[in-house]
């Protein structure tokens, strides 16, 4: 399973033992739904429309019929039933579902925005996954001033603290760079690294039984119930070394290196899905939940994307750029870190860039109706950094960059178009400075996310590129996620 967003949105939790801490996490459960936040089936399984009852804005339907019945969740095909394997994509708009085969055929997938506050019965598993992240998201909405801190109503101690994935801590970052190597991935402000240590700092009750999770680490424990099992593209930026699959000796020696999850491969089994879960939906007993990563990995995966050189840039919310190379290159002035991927290495970055604010700019008509009118052999002449808020993290990492969208031409179809291509330039920046660094050049590149399906934005970026630029046969992170869950499956039975 794939949960979580590129640049990590960090938890800490308090850990309690035996059974307080089952009341304690009843009561966490409690606080978080500050109201009940209910959505229909997402379709995989069948499911009777109720009176009252919202239908999915937006769902493939599936492309096998799909049973769920004593021995869990099984297709029935030419051989009778077989395994299947579940990989779910939570992004920052919406969430999506992808079931693949042991040949990796997709056989279901869906997507759903996050649901508004309704009120219809929950009617299948993935239920309880898009509850936690819509709960998340309205954490977002209703607190726009972070920290953000949730607190036992009866005795006010600290629960669970959330952080935005691109909230900044600048009041930690002296302190981090104090024991880091210079330039490391975690010398910047929005890293997880020092989201923890400016918690720490504010010196909290029970600090020391905390434990750190990141958005996918908190909903895979929902699943599992191991409490801080990480993955190691996520932990990368708390100062983890996938390279030496060990936490340095300068972040180990820290008073809250205790906090820290234990970390695995991404696609490594954790262990079976809990009971109660299984039992309630009627899940196989060998049903097992896989660590996850991160989105943009998980969208590279899909790709299929295998050869040095090969680049995968996913347009989702935010720009992440993923460029397959022989060389390791990690730089915290400019954004650049280097994940692992067997033997080779994922080099990019995550700009604060992307669709999130064409969306925030134009609606789904209006971008599908102006972008036709573009034409894209010909330059922009418009110079825009289209970001929502202050800040940015790549290619150029500085928390107070400030958005610049103006001026603005009459026409909309000028202005989408200036938009769209001073993205393609802060992409074709990002590709420029990792080859001045040392990574293997781009020689070609696959586009994943929504963003993926404007041909006019192809178009325009592989003119500003200078590469080849087409949409990757799988789009979505989530069949990247399908793919984990299928090797983890494998690797547990011997194969």
């Amino acid at each position: 399973m794939e949960l979580g967003e590129e640049s990590n949105q960090p938890q800490i939790h308090t850990q309690k033992g035996g059974n307080e801490s089952h009341i304690e996490s009843e009561r966490v459960r409690k606080m978080l739904m500050l109201r009940q936040v209910q959505i229909s089936s997402f379709k995989l399984f069948q499911s009777p429309k109720q009176p009252g009852c919202c239908s999915s804005r937006s769902v493939t339907l599936p492309r096998t019929r799909l049973y769920r019945n004593r021995s869990g969740l099984r297709a029935m095909g030419g051989n009778g039933l077989e395994k299947l394997y579940l990989g779910m994509d939570f992004g920052t708009s919406g969430a999506r579902f992808t079931v693949i085969d042991e040949q990796g055929v997709i056989r279901a997938e869906g997507k759903r925005e996050y649901p508004p506050f309704m009120a219809c019965p929950p009617f299948s598993f993935m239920f309880i996954i898009i509850i936690t992240i819509a709960v998340m998201k309205v954490i977002e909405t209703l607190f726009k001033f972070p920290p953000l801190i949730m607190r036992n109503s009866e005795s006010g101690e600290v629960l669970c603290q959330p952080f935005l994935y691109n909230q900044s801590c600048p009041d930690a970052l002296p302190e981090v760079k104090s024991i880091a190597p210079a330039n490391h991935t975690v010398c910047s402000g929005s890293s997880t690294l020092c989201k923890l240590v400016s918690w720490w700092n504010l010196k909290l009750p029970n600090r020391e039984s905390a434990v750190l999770l990141h958005q996918a680490d908190w909903l895979l424990w929902l699943l599992h119930g191991r409490l801080g099992v990480s993955d190691y593209n996520n932990a990368l930026k708390v100062g983890y070394d996938p390279e030496s699959e060990s936490y340095p000796s300068w972040l180990i020696s820290q008073p809250y290196s205790q906090l820290l999850p234990v970390v695995q491969a991404p696609g490594t089994s954790i262990g079976n899905l809990k009971d109660s879960i299984r039992r309630q939906f009627g899940f196989p007993d060998d049903c097992i939940v896989c660590t996850g990563t991160t989105d943009s990995i998980a969208a590279f995966l899909a790709a299929r994307a295998t050869e040095p050189g090969k680049a995968v840039t996913s347009l989702g919310s935010t720009l992440a750029i993923k460029l397959l190379s022989t060389k390791r290159v990690d730089d915290a002035r400019y954004g650049v870190y280097s994940h692992r991927l067997d033997d080779k290495w994922l080099v990019g970055g995550a700009s604060n860039t992307g669709g999130a604010i064409l969306r925030q700019l134009f609606s789904d008509e209006q971008l599908e109706r102006l972008s036709r009118e573009i034409n894209p052999t010909v330059a922009s002449p418009l110079d825009y950094y289209p970001l929502k808020s202050s800040g940015e993290r790549f290619p150029i990492a500085d928390p107070n960059l400030a958005p610049r969208l103006l001026p603005r031409p009459n026409s909309d179809v000028e202005y989408l178009h200036g938009i769209l291509e001073s993205i393609a330039r802060i992409e074709g920046k990002g590709y420029k400075l990792l080859k001045e660094m040392g990574a293997t050049e781009a020689e070609e590149v696959l586009t994943a996310g929504g963003g993926a399906k404007n041909d006019k934005w192809i178009k325009i970026r592989e003119r500003v590129l200078g590469l080849p630029v087409s949409k990757a046969v799988h789009t979505e992170a989530s069949y990247g996620a399908s793919l984990l869950a299928l090797k983890g499956a494998k690797q547990k039975r011997g194969l």
